[in-house]
């Protein structure tokens, strides 16, 4: 509920109750629009809030300044109820300059409010944003509530005092209008100025008060000039009682493998390349390095591969992280993982491609490439978090597989869930896994490949121990003694029970949950950062009376056991993704159904009302009108395992 949807209202000198707000903050990349993004999600983590937000980064590293190209946003979705997704359209749209409100302003509501530097409105900004008129001026604005606000020149004269010069004071006017949302929604800025004084206090104590000035300028001009009748108020949000903490995917997953260390009781080695968008794991590993972490930026992705591959033999936890470009690069080492049985886990926090592709844009389209991106039959388990606070959980069960299955295993991200934040409940010790890795330290009877019968997982034997010294590499082993061996017989048995044990990890996983009825007309099937637009649309449709139900695969191989037994009880299946089919592919091959599929390769995320539209249609209700300012999605449904797009 936004601002024209309103809970209540209270007396007329009173802030207006609403139930949730969707506010995008929007301008040149130099504007600080990701910080203050950041800034009033952690006030609005604070304030008790659900959240979910929509990092969105210019593709170009440097564009030019006050161009399309170069316009970077930050999109925000705070409520007093529970939310999944960080919103379909903003009720609020704050533009910093006129690219900004020309690339952003088609995805507004009806009516909504937009608040704009003025000073940033002037002829020449027009010309690089390829506008002719002032959109102020000539109709473009109108139906939406209008607020131009001279930002730059309020700025730079609250925060004179401090001498900054004119071109660090100017870099203040993004905390200007930060506090002119903090006005508008209800709040003080204490929390932010806390926030503020803990990121440049000790290191730029001037920066440090000038950004405070500049936040408090922005507050007392909303309220000097009252720019609404009244202000807004969202309460706090009904959330499971703990301690909560506002966390990006990144942060989540480098937190959950630091536990998964802990867990296991073994060192944890991080050995990457920097790429977009998973370097941020690299940065918050660095910073726990207390907890014995041991990180390293490698050469290439070749070596990163190849060190987390000597950190597994040396007895560590080995991880590496990268993007999908990274991972081709990985590939071959990757299959000597497979080869040695060890326990290696591979994040990749997928983005757009091919090749370089889209660096700061999100898809999905790596899934195939996990599968089968290796020479051989070279199989590998492959987990899939479905929301940032998730990352944490399944980076755990990630590291949990590997180690009581010896093996490698993916865990495929993508850069909305690496970006985008949520609460996050910490977890209590008696809540987290056990770990629970298979060890022969009887010198008699070791074999480095005699396996466990349950999980037909081999020992993890480590250099040093007396009398276990064997024989590694990327030959094919010998059943057993793991000697080289090229007899036929034994290859093909290697290569099943490296399958065969990749298929037993199914009866050590659990069985998924349908969320709505057991058996119907439709199920939609999800996999990673699709949850929140798939859960949101199915609980739509099942409040008008839709006979429809959803999942989300959060282990992708093996896929868990009731799988089948699920798809059985509906009639028709959907499946979204950010990408041309690659699930539905799989799905179809393996359980034989006519699995239908709704595909998006545009670097963004789904709109909850582009997976409802599709699922009225499949169910044959009324399907919604394409709102207006919005791409076509594709859906597929044919045999091309590519997708045909419309």
């Amino acid at each position: 509920m936004g601002h024209s949807e309103r809970a209540r209202e209270g007396p007329a000198d009173s802030p207006e109750l609403v139930e949730s707000v969707i506010i995008r903050f929007a301008g040149d990349s130099g504007d600080g629009i990701q910080t203050t993004g950041a800034l009033f999600t952690q006030d609005s983590a604070v304030s008790g809030h659900d959240i979910s937000t929509l990092p969105d980064f210019p593709a170009e590293i440097r564009a030019p300044a006050g161009t399309v190209a170069g316009v970077s946003s930050f999109q925000l979705n705070f409520s007093s109820r529970d939310i999944h997704t960080p919103g379909d359209r903003p009720d609020v749209l704050v533009a910093m300059n006129p690219a900004a409100l020309k690339t952003h302003l088609a995805d507004l509501i009806p009516g909504g409010m937009v608040i704009v530097n003025e000073d940033a409105f002037t002829r020449q900004s027009f010309k690089k944003a390829g506008i002719k008129t002032d959109p102020r001026e000539d109709g473009t604005l109108e139906g939406h509530a209008v607020h131009s606000l001279p930002v730059t020149s309020v700025t730079m004269r609250a925060v004179e005092p401090v001498g900054l010069g004119k071109k660090n004071s100017e870099r203040c006017k993004n905390m200007f209008t930060l506090g002119v949302v903090c006005w508008l929604y209800d709040r003080d800025t204490d929390v932010i100025e806390k926030l503020i004084d803990a990121k440049y206090a000790s290191s730029d104590p001037k920066t440090a008060e000038a950004n405070r000035l500049a936040l408090r300028a922005g507050h007392s001009y909303a309220d000097t000039v009252r720019l609404v009748p009244h202000r807004y108020h969202v309460d706090r949000a009904k959330l499971p009682p703990g301690k909560y903490r506002r966390i990006t995917g990144n942060s989540a997953a480098a937190l959950g493998f630091v536990v998964a260390s802990k867990l296991a009781d073994r060192p944890l080695v991080f050995s990457s390349y920097p790429i977009t968008p998973a370097s941020d794991i690299l940065h918050e590993l660095a910073r726990l390095r207390n907890f014995g972490i041991k990180t390293g930026q490698f050469e290439d992705e070749i070596a990163a591969m190849g060190a987390a591959i000597g950190a597994a033999y040396g007895g560590a936890l080995g991880l590496t992280a990268t993007s999908g470009p990274g991972v081709c690069l990985k590939s071959e080492a990757i299959g000597l993982a497979v080869m040695t049985e060890l326990p290696v886990v591979i994040v990749d926090v997928q983005r757009g491609g091919p090749s370089t592709g889209l660096p700061t844009k999100t898809e999905q389209a790596d899934l195939l490439q996990a599968m089968f991106g290796r020479n051989g039959e070279s199989p590998v388990a492959i987990v899939a978090p479905q929301s940032p606070s998730d990352c944490f959980d399944m980076a755990i069960e990630a590291f949990r597989i590997a180690i009581r299955h010896m093996c490698p295993v993916f865990f495929l991200s993508d850069g909305y869930l690496a970006n985008g934040s949520e609460p996050w409940r910490v977890p209590s010790p008696d809540e987290l896994p056990e770990f629970r890795a298979r060890c022969s330290p009887d010198a008699d009877s070791f074999q480095p490949y005699g396996r466990d019968p349950d999980t037909l997982a081999r020992p993890w034997v480590t250099p040093g121990m007396a009398g276990l010294e064997h024989r590694i590499g990327g030959l094919e082993k010998q059943d057993g003694s793991g000697e080289v061996c090229y007899e036929p017989g034994n290859h093909e048995r290697m290569v099943r029970l490296r399958a065969g044990k990749i298929q037993r990890i199914a009866n050590d996983i659990p069985e998924l949950k349908v969320f709505g009825p057991d058996r119907g007309d439709l199920l939609v099937i999800g996999w990673g950062s699709t949850y929140g637009a798939i859960r949101t649309a199915t609980e739509r449709s099942q409040s008008s009376g839709a006979s429809v139900a959803c999942v989300q695969l959060r282990y992708l191989n093996p896929f868990p056991s009731n799988l089948g037994t699920i798809l059985d009880r509906f009639d028709q299946v959907l499946v979204p993704e950010l990408n041309s089919g690659q699930l539905r592919l799989l799905l179809r091959a393996g359980f034989l159904k006519d699995v239908q599929g709704l595909n998006k390769i545009q670097g963004q995320p789904f709109r909850t009302w582009e997976v409802q539209e599709k699922i009225d249609s499949m169910l044959g209700l009324n399907v919604r009108t394409l709102e207006e300012g919005t791409a076509d999605v594709g859906s597929s449904s044919g045999d091309n395992p590519q997708g045909a797009i419309s």
